[in-house]
């Protein structure tokens, strides 16, 4: 594995061949899987589990909750939420990620709302805004992201 001399890694989890680049910091308990690449200014908070061959491109904060699949590419800037009505020094008592699955794929700018499931193989597009589940295989774009294509389980 390597790791940047300016990245911030506590968590003694991760996977063989997994790149961490600078002002990348990953927190203590986090798990992150063989093979991935995790790119300059990212967050990956305590409880979050990333697959393997995962690629989180920069700007991407993973919160506590979050769930990511094998073979995902998390584009930049793409955002994650976990709290359902967010205030100020007012925290819930748990904490509600977004689960993405084995070989999904999410746009740069995208943003995901709390306990948003992103199907297998699917896609969401740049600067989507996903208000619900998007299913296996679905292409959704758009604010509020909608299906625009069904794709066949080889793309």
């Amino acid at each position: 594995m390597f790791i940047h001399q300016l990245a911030d890694v506590s968590s003694e989890h991760i996977g063989n061949g997994t790149q961490i680049w600078q002002f990348a910091v990953v927190l203590k308990g986090a798990v992150v899987g063989q093979n991935c690449n995790i790119c300059a200014h990212t967050l990956i908070e305590h409880d979050v589990v990333v697959g393997d061959r995962v690629t989180v491109k920069s700007g991407v904060f993973l919160w506590a909750g979050t769930n990511i699949g094998n073979d995902v590419f998390i584009g930049p800037n793409a955002t994650f939420t976990n709290d359902v009505f967010p205030r100020s020094k007012q925290y819930p008592t748990e904490f509600i990620g977004v689960v993405v699955e084995d070989g999904a794929s999410i746009g740069a700018n995208a943003t995901l709302l709390p306990g948003i499931r992103i199907g297998r193989g699917a896609m969401v597009g740049a600067g989507a805004v996903v208000t619900k589940d998007v299913q296996d295989w679905n292409v959704v774009a758009g604010n509020p992201a909608q299906v625009i294509r069904v794709l066949k389980q080889t793309e």
